[in-house]
């Protein structure tokens, strides 16, 4: 009867055989895991609203608003390091995610109570900020997971995270979907804010836990909070220093030129093909529906084990490639379908594979580039590639560049950006070789 019952106890759970999940690790992975699904609900709600707020103050005026945002990035940034400084991380968490809250507030107000003739404007701020929002938030999370986990916990485990992150993304589309004709576009800011509150909580929770534990092994190193120090401009020194962040930085500044290219390519063939507010911002929620559904799957059953079977680099370099054939194949053929097939295949392949491994370079780093080089790469470097993409879009167009010439001109940079990929990983395999273990881990 004893060995029987022993024998069911050493039974591994469904968790522990899908995605290699130790016992002891269940509570801090569930609580990061709707920590993720909460921030990204909470943005999701608010994308669609963002785009088609973005094609109603013209598509002609989308590289402006790409400059607002990076100025707006360029101030964000040294103020967040500067409370990285000075505050613990539970402090200076509170205070960001508090203030997003805060913002969320006024564009409410604004929407239900300026009117219509403002609303172009109260469009346009709202996009810069919600595309504020969405890097510095999802940022923000993933650094806390790069302090709280290791190199290998965080092989295993991110891939269950960023499905829990995705999950939360679909249903943010779901919600805007069903909700935005019945309650309205402002009425999902609150329900958005509310998401980010309970967020916060559990990024709560994930800090009593960690130092509950660092406690009882009788730790002595620095905890997650511990005052980091240093002064507001350390995001960008510290980036630039190294040869891997500078690899870091350029991996992202070429994502996101492509990304920008593909985002400008869908603006115009949306513009062009579908009519109506409602039906456009309908279209940007089932596009995102489509890429939550399938990355969520993949997330559960094969990221995790991708990433341990053949390493961060290969992992990092299936975008890239994905974007090569993906640009080759909208230069063919430039129509509504083939970038559907495209936007929903580059970013199940970002959320799914990339952006897992993406973090995962960040693991074996120290405190300081975990959350300030992180954030200067995650905000500023991410906006540049955007300023970049639009500014350099609208060049080809002014030379007379249609959808097909400048999808074309975008795979060599995709080729480059595989090579990038490759050598990131080397990389990673030698920092993570010096890596200490946590407590638990020794």
């Amino acid at each position: 009867m004893t060995q029987e019952t022993s024998g069911r106890a050493e039974r591994p759970s469904v968790m522990q055989v899908l995605a290699g999940v130790h016992r002891d690790e269940r509570l801090v992975l569930a609580l990061s895991a709707l920590y993720f699904f909460l921030v990204m609900a909470s943005y999701f709600i608010l994308r669609p609203i963002r785009d088609q707020m973005g094609v109603a103050g013209g598509v002609k005026n989308l590289p402006w608003l790409f400059t607002g945002t990076l100025i707006a990035m360029l101030v964000v940034s040294p103020l967040f390091s500067a409370m990285v400084s000075r505050w613990p991380r539970k402090r200076f968490v509170t205070w960001s995610y508090r203030a997003l809250m805060a913002c969320l507030v006024f564009f409410y107000l604004a929407l239900v109570s300026l009117p219509e003739a403002n609303q172009v404007w109260v469009g346009r701020a709202f996009f810069i900020w919600v595309s504020v929002f969405n890097l510095f938030a999802v940022s923000l999370f993933w650094a806390v997971m790069a302090d709280v986990f290791k190199s290998e916990s965080s092989r295993r485990l991110y891939g269950v995270i960023a499905a829990g992150g995705t999950l939360g993304a679909l249903m943010g589309g779901v919600a805007t979907s069903f909700l935005v004709e019945v309650l309205g576009a402002p009425s999902l800011l609150l329900i958005s804010l509310v998401m980010l509150e309970v967020a916060l909580w559990c990024m709560f929770a994930i800090t009593r836990k960690r130092v509950s534990e660092a406690e009882s092994a009788s730790a002595t190193g620095p905890s997650g909070e511990a005052i980091i120090g240093g002064s507001a401009v350390d995001g960008f020194k510290l980036a630039l220093r190294s040869p891997y962040l500078l690899g870091v930085s350029g991996y992202m500044l070429l994502y996101t030129i492509g990304s920008t290219f593909l985002y400008f390519l869908q603006a115009q063939i949306v513009d062009n093909t579908i009519d109506g507010r409602v039906a456009q911002t309908a279209y940007f929620a089932n596009v995102d529906i489509w890429v939550n559904s399938l990355t969520l799957i993949l997330q559960v059953f094969l990221t995790g084990r991708l990433m341990a079977r053949i390493g961060v680099g290969l992992t990092l370099a299936a975008l890239p490639l994905i974007s090569i054939i993906g640009f080759i194949g909208l230069g063919l053929a430039p129509i509504l379908a083939a970038v559907v097939i495209f936007t929903v295949a580059r970013r199940v392949t970002n959320f799914a594979f990339s952006r897992p491994a993406r973090e995962a370079l960040y693991v074996p780093l120290s405190r300081g580039e975990k959350y300030k080089a992180k954030n200067f790469i995650d905000t500023v470097v991410y906006r540049l590639g955007d300023q970049i993409g639009a500014w350099t879009n609208g060049v080809l167009i002014w030379l007379g560049m249609g959808i097909a010439g400048i999808a074309f001109a975008a795979v060599p940079l995709a080729a480059a950006w595989l090579g990038l990929s490759l050598w990131l990983g080397h990389r990673y395999r030698q920092k993570q070789a010096d890596e200490p273990l946590l407590p638990a881990e020794s």
